[in-house]
């Protein structure tokens, strides 16, 4: 396990449809696999609710309280109200005695970035992240000529070494 200050967070990034959900959903267990405990962090642009309306912790929330938690043993869940749109570091306080942080979004970031690109998802047709220093690698199906690394759709493995190359992490298979 790697030191709180030095966990290194990883953004999975790409236009809406492109697939980063399904693709860090195969990703996880290729990291898990290979001895890594994985956090996630996924950036929404919009307002959302996890608590369900009725239930215990959303009446207390609707009453003011400015935190909630659930805790159970077997999990602990946090609502709180933002100030501001956190940053990844930010929120890395919830992700303790993790080896690595995944984010979903977050493509304007200076984090190392993998960008999944379909062009049926974009209009400009054209992945985002090719000019930005921070981009490691690109996913698709599309021939590209790049300065990164290309991994097809199918190659999680291969993106999995790659993040356990670039950070250093030594591999328990």
């Amino acid at each position: 396990m790697v030191e709180r200050d030095k966990v290194p967070i990883l953004s999975i990034v790409g236009f809406s449809g492109s697939g980063k959900t399904t693709y860090i959903v195969r990703l996880i267990p290729a990291l898990t696999s290979r001895g890594l405990k994985v956090a996630t962090i996924k950036h929404h642009h919009r307002e959302f609710d996890l608590d369900k309306p009725g239930k215990d912790t959303w009446r207390h929330k609707q009453a003011g309280a400015a935190v909630t938690v659930i805790s159970s043993p077997a999990r602990i869940g946090v609502v709180m109200d933002a100030d501001h749109d956190h940053s990844p570091d930010e929120l890395a306080f919830f992700a303790r005695g993790v080896d690595l942080i995944l984010t979903e979004g977050y493509k304007r970031g200076g984090y190392p970035k993998v960008e999944i690109f379909r062009p049926e998802a974009t209009e400009n047709k054209k992945p985002f992240c090719l000019d930005d220093p921070a981009l490691l690698a690109l996913v698709s199906n599309e021939e590209l000529d790049l300065k990164v690394p290309l991994f097809d759709f199918e190659d999680v493995a291969g993106v999995a070494e790659l993040i356990i190359k670039r950070f250093g992490f030594t591999p328990k298979r």
